[in-house]
């Protein structure tokens, strides 16, 4: 990375990758920074079903896999790297790596998000241990077992159904009395024999000695208690954008998310977001593809107008 790159892209997701590709194209030196393995959380979703251009499910694995090499077939190069800083110089910015800096004409942010955490006791302490973020990651490890799902939106609902798959029993819970994912993922838990519903509740706690044991689950409408006996409890209540390298120089709002204007472009000219982590009313697979391309058109707009 000793010439580092016009359009510097943090984060390989569907939007990091979209933009590396829109980059490259475009004719700009382009590099996608990763931390972790090329793909994001779509890389970790078992089936794919409403990714236009899929009549049947593709695994999010293929999908981003693919993606990757499309990009590099125009020239767009992937690194290892966390980047944990972001300055402006008289000629561009440069990022702060774990390796050493690198320069850029232009960045675009594509970090996407975490999970957030419920922040129960024995949460924390029993992460990795039964609890978990990631049904695809670990749930083939309760196989035969009882677990629990926590969350109401379209996560929760689609790993619920992957685990179904597999364990013996699936607890859904959510805090309300509708879910507020897709109707047809909702129509599916309702009928597999081996899902059970429990609304209007909430997880006050997890327990276990050297792993999950049991959760606390109370019912909101009476505020009665019971416990559950699952071995495993997978968490799905939003995400927490990973903006802290960034924070300083460019806006974001009260929850962290990047703020943009219509062309993707943060408060920091020559700085776009994409994806997950910029504010936005819809966080798919979809739309974070159609963000990485128009932040990397408008990236190439900025670098001509900068000629």
């Amino acid at each position: 990375m000793a010439d580092d790159a016009e359009i510097v892209v943090v984060g390989a997701g569907p939007a990091g990758m979209t933009a590396g590709l829109y980059g490259a194209r475009s004719g700009h030196r382009t590099l996608v920074l990763e931390r972790a393995l090329p793909g994001g959380q779509a890389a970790l979703t078992a089936e794919v079903e409403n990714y236009p251009g899929f009549a049947e499910p593709v695994s999010g694995t293929s999908l981003t896999q693919a993606m990757q090499m499309q990009a590099e077939r125009f020239g767009c190069t992937f690194a290892n790297a966390d980047v944990f800083g972001l300055d402006r110089t008289d000629s561009g910015f440069v990022l702060n790596l774990d390796s050493g800096p690198v320069t850029a004409r232009a960045v675009i942010i594509a970090t996407g998000v975490k999970p957030k955490p419920l922040g129960i006791p024995g949460e924390k302490e029993l992460t990795g241990r039964g609890v978990s973020y990631c049904a695809v990651c670990d749930g083939p490890l309760f196989r035969n077992q009882e677990v629990a799902v926590v969350g109401g939106g379209d996560s929760a609902m689609d790993e619920a159904l992957y685990l179904a798959g597999f364990c013996s029993r699936v607890y859904l819970i959510h805090r309300r009395d509708e879910f507020r994912g897709a109707r047809t993922a909702e129509e599916r838990l309702r009928r597999h024999p081996k899902v059970t519903l429990i609304l209007s509740s909430i997880v006050t706690s997890v327990s276990g000695t050297t792993h999950v044991e049991n959760i606390e689950v109370k019912a909101l409408k009476d505020d009665s208690t019971r416990r559950l006996p699952v071995a495993g409890l997978f968490i799905y209540v939003g995400s927490i954008p990973n903006t802290d390298w960034c924070a300083p120089l460019v806006k974001l709002d009260e929850n962290g998310f990047v703020v943009t204007d219509a062309l993707l472009e943060t408060s920091s000219p020559g700085v776009f977001a994409a994806g997950d982590v910029r504010v936005t009313p819809l966080r798919q697979i979809c739309t974070a593809v159609a963000d990485g391309a128009l932040a990397a058109m408008s990236a190439h707009r900025f670098l001509t107008e900068q000629s």
